[in-house]
């Protein structure tokens, strides 16, 4: 059971972020955040790069 989740899913969280070298990650959230929406307004949802910003803002900002 635990091989089918694993091959499934691929855990990661945002890499580390010399701008951010503090515990609190409020910024490096926001900035990821808004590098990704400014990512997608000039090259398009479907930029590859984009969806790193995503992975990382998904990581770091707590979900409402």
């Amino acid at each position: 059971m635990s091989e089918d989740l694993s091959s499934k899913y691929i855990l990661q969280t945002a890499g580390f972020d010399a701008r951010f070298p503090n515990t609190n990650q409020t910024r490096h959230c926001f900035q990821n955040y808004t590098d990704y929406f400014k990512c997608i307004a000039a090259k398009g949802e479907d930029f590859a790069p984009c969806k790193q910003f995503k992975r990382a803002y998904n990581s770091l900002c707590p979900s409402k």
